[in-house]
């Protein structure tokens, strides 16, 4: 809710007029678009917002604040620690720190009990400024480096703040909360290290990670779903459930295990299927292409620090970091009619891209991935209506996984090509076809391609966390640079314009987000194994083959177990292996014929065999959840 100040006023005041109970929530302000302290003074007509824990920049504020909790206490317990830098990030805040010795678990509890004695100091929050020499002369006194190289990057005429708590000060833009006292419930989770502002060529540092929330069962509720998320972890179940590893021969490599081929291949099929539904047509363009390629795509003067490139024949080559420009060599292989437009092309390209090796996480970043890329060339005016063919398509594939999103608009950023009005126009167009579809989206300044802005289809699994996978980007800048053309109904040559789209973005990691949304229980119809046949004596092993022969010409992905061993046993390890369906096969069901089912939440009772592969072909066939 928006107030307008009076002269004079404070935060604290706006927040006291609204309600007591906003003043107590209250911890930053609004104010005429620029978050800002609650100290901080107001003019008459300011227009002024509160902002709590609810907002986003209200939690920044808080987590932020937090950070330097955690600094002040770092340089408590362990005095002669330098600092780096220390922002909130997205559900907590890190700080990273040069300590001689490494930080353990001891440390971390010890540090965390020193922050809960500076909460409880409730030391107030000061803000002040220094001119540039004092600012330099203050830290190189503080014996702080990375501050004075922070301090010595900054314009010449910056204003350079520093906030004070109690007997710490830290170099910092803000905002922050009024006081210590404001964070109540906080929690150090681990330690990582962190190169000097992500550089390899500089200093190792160690990042000390922390969440703070207003209460105590709220951070007890964030902390269970992390161990929740641990337990989902798609690097533990890959290997638990055989679908893939990662070796030292290949670091950033994915090695796919035939369990993980068959989860692999069987949503390649269902992309190829939906895709043959939406009217496209599928290429394959090579992973080796010249130099001279990536010149004119652009990728060699904007892009070349994440291309792996090679020599052959005296000539420079790259491994392509993504399938657009052989897509446009392909479709310069013909002349093209407005009746052939809209033309849309699909590639499921493996494509690579050097990856920092701190940065590589499972199949979330990983050096080489198959891209399931797609081109949509077509005319000025049917820009708007492929764009919401793209979005219903999207809307299938992720609603057959049970999957929600939310849409970013990117726009134009300072390193960018081509004619800002193009960029105006493409911009727009985005934006109409979103909302005339009844969509929201938010917006992402300057974070669009190079080439042109985009949507972003940002996912939430059954955690709540989001996952960036699906992406619609206009481009009116490859098809210039490619002199792409087709005849129109004037008989003139024309530029097409093009839409690039991935829906998965990358299978492998679509993989892993998938593995973790499921907790590795896979829908039926993407299962590795769908049905294991299980018996209890070996007088059921003859009655098991001719069940599994069965399923298998129905093209059920079926196992039988006949080892000597238990059912109980045999139950746990299938339950294990996330199973969807068991059928168990004693005495009794060699006798009768019939099946005794059992599903991941339990017993199904026993039915007959026609029965229960009717149940099984229809929920593959629906693709269930």
């Amino acid at each position: 809710m928006e107030s307008i100040a009076r002269e004079g006023m404070t935060g604290f005041d706006v927040a006291a007029e609204i309600s007591q109970e906003m003043k107590k929530q209250a911890l930053v302000a609004r104010v005429n678009g620029e978050v800002v302290e609650l100290w901080r003074p107001l003019h008459e007509g300011d227009r002024v917002e509160i902002l709590t824990f609810e907002d986003e920049d209200g939690r920044r504020a808080y987590r932020h604040t937090a950070s330097h909790i955690l600094a002040q206490a770092v340089q408590a317990v362990r005095p002669g620690t330098r600092l780096a830098i220390g922002p909130a990030i997205e559900n907590g805040f890190y700080y990273d720190f040069d300590s001689d010795e490494p930080f353990t678990p001891a440390d971390l509890a010890a540090i965390e009990k020193e922050m809960g004695r500076i909460i409880k100091r409730n030391e107030k929050l000061e803000r002040f400024e220094l001119p540039r020499e004092e600012a330099l002369a203050l830290m190189r006194e503080k014996n702080e480096p990375y501050k004075v190289e922070l301090i010595e990057d900054l314009p010449e005429d910056a204003a350079i703040s520093f906030y004070r708590q109690g007997d710490f000060t830290d170099l910092c833009a803000g905002p922050h909360l009024p006081s210590t006292g404001r964070v109540k419930a906080v929690k150090l989770t681990h330690v990582a290290g962190a190169y000097w502002r992500g550089s390899e060529k500089n200093k190792m540092l160690q990042r000390v990670y922390g969440t703070a929330f207003p209460t105590r069962e709220q951070l007890d509720a964030y902390l269970a779903r992390i161990e929740e998320a641990k337990r989902r972890d798609h690097r533990k179940l890959g290997r638990e459930l055989d679908l893939f590893a990662f070796m030292d021969e290949g670091p950033g490599f994915p090695f796919f295990l035939p369990k993980g081929m068959v989860l692999k291949n069987t949503l390649v099929d269902y992309w190829r299927d939906v895709h043959r539904r939406y009217g496209y047509v599928e290429i394959s363009t090579p992973v080796i292409l010249s130099r001279a390629l990536w010149e004119t795509s652009g990728h060699w003067f904007h892009y070349k620090d994440n291309m792996y490139t090679t020599v052959i024949d005296d000539e420079d080559f790259a491994i392509k970091p993504m399938n657009c420009p052989g897509g446009m060599l392909v479709y310069r292989t013909k002349m093209h009619s407005y009746r052939d437009l809209p033309m849309r092309v699909g590639e499921l390209g493996l494509v690579h891209r050097h990856e920092l090796s701190g940065a590589l996480h499972g199949l979330f970043r990983v050096r080489c991935f198959t891209q399931d890329d797609a081109h949509i060339f077509m005319t000025w005016d049917q820009m708007k209506d492929e764009i919401k063919g793209t979005v219903r398509l999207f809307d299938e594939v992720y609603s057959t996984f049970g999957l929600t999103y939310q849409i970013e608009l990117s726009t134009m950023p300072e390193d960018h090509m081509g004619d800002e009005k193009d960029w105006d126009f493409a911009t727009r167009t985005l934006g109409e076809a979103i909302e005339e579809m009844g969509k929201a989206y938010a917006v992402n300044e300057g974070d669009g391609a190079f080439y042109g802005p985009k949507l972003d289809f940002h996912l939430a699994d059954s955690l709540g966390r989001t996952w960036q996978c699906g992406t619609i980007q206009l481009d009116l800048q490859l098809p210039e640079r490619f002199a792409l053309e087709y005849v129109g109904a004037d008989g003139e040559k024309h530029r097409p314009v093009m839409i690039h789209r991935v829906v998965f973005g990358s299978i492998e990691r679509f993989i892993g987000i998938l593995t973790e949304h499921f907790a590795g229980a896979f829908p039926l119809w993407i299962s590795p194994v769908q049905v294991k046949v299980l018996t209890i004596t070996e007088r059921g092993d003859a009655r098991a083959q001719e069940i599994l022969a069965a399923l298998e010409a129905l093209g059920v992905r079926a196992e039988a177990d006949l080892r000597n061993e238990k059912i109980g046993f045999k139950i746990r390890q299938a339950q294990m292996e996330k199973v969807p369906y068991m059928l168990v096969i004693g005495d009794k069901e060699v006798d009768s014929g019939e099946v005794a089912v059992r599903g991941r939440k339990g017993d199904l009772g026993v039915m007959t065999l026609d029965a229960f592969t009717d149940r099984l072909t229809e929920e593959i066939r629906t693709r269930a959840l």
